[in-house]
């Protein structure tokens, strides 16, 4: 979903960049808006992939925001307010909101929804079935095979090898690679994910003291190689 565009609206310029900071960590374009007039602006012109919306705006507020982008389009909205009545929540829902967060939020797991919702989407979901080299992982059957031979991998490696799998070339951070194969309510060390790299380059590589797939970028973090195609 890298590429993806994210339209952030909200009146405290500090949310803001907070929150684009974690969606440009996970490559999405942030486009950024600080009141209602400007937003539905942006939304009109520059044709987001999904908006985060902000309740309280100066100009026209969130609901009278979404209520009218409701009219024009079907664009995923992740609803922010810090009103926390079941009210205000469930009128952001029935307006056509996809998501609800109540301030304070984690950044983190806003990015996590995001990711979540754009999912939802036709054609979002990615492929069922990835093939690089011998490698061969079929996700609808959470089957993985290596030189036609079988990889006993546990769940977070599979998680994890598909991750990479699905986008070679594409460097992630140890933080990005929790996100997206642990979760992000995994508590633990961005070293775990070194472990699980360990672990599935002694079930991957023919050397795993060499890997040919599984490539260190050092100081950044890891990237899947098309091993015949890119050393």
């Amino acid at each position: 979903m890298a590429g993806k565009r994210v339209l952030v609206v909200d009146d405290d310029a500090k949310t803001v960049e907070l929150v684009k900071l974690y969606l440009n960590r996970d490559g999405y374009r942030v486009l950024t808006a600080y009141d209602g007039i400007e937003a539905l602006r942006l939304a009109r012109e520059g044709h987001p992939d999904l908006i985060v919306l902000d309740l309280m705006l100066p100009g026209i507020d969130g609901l009278e925001v979404c209520r009218t982008l409701r009219n024009e389009s079907d664009v995923p909205i992740i609803m922010l307010t810090a009103r926390t009545t079941d009210e205000d929540k469930l009128t952001g829902l029935e307006l056509g909101a996809d998501d609800y967060m109540t301030k304070p939020f984690s950044p983190r797991e806003l990015a996590a929804r995001v990711r979540t919702v754009l999912r939802r989407l036709p054609g979002e979901r990615g492929p069922a079935q990835v093939s690089h080299g011998e490698l061969t992982m079929d996700f609808h059957k959470h089957e993985a095979t290596f030189a036609n031979r079988p990889l006993d991998l546990t769940s977070v490696e599979f998680k994890l090898l598909g991750v990479l799998a699905k986008e070679p070339g594409r460097v992630f951070s140890r933080a990005q690679l929790i996100e997206q194969a642990l979760g992000p309510d995994f508590e633990g060390f961005d070293r775990t994910i070194d472990v699980h790299i360990l672990n599935l380059r002694r079930k991957l590589e023919p050397d795993p003291r060499h890997p040919r797939y599984i490539k260190t970028v050092y100081g950044v973090g890891y990237k899947f190689s098309e091993a015949n195609h890119d050393t």
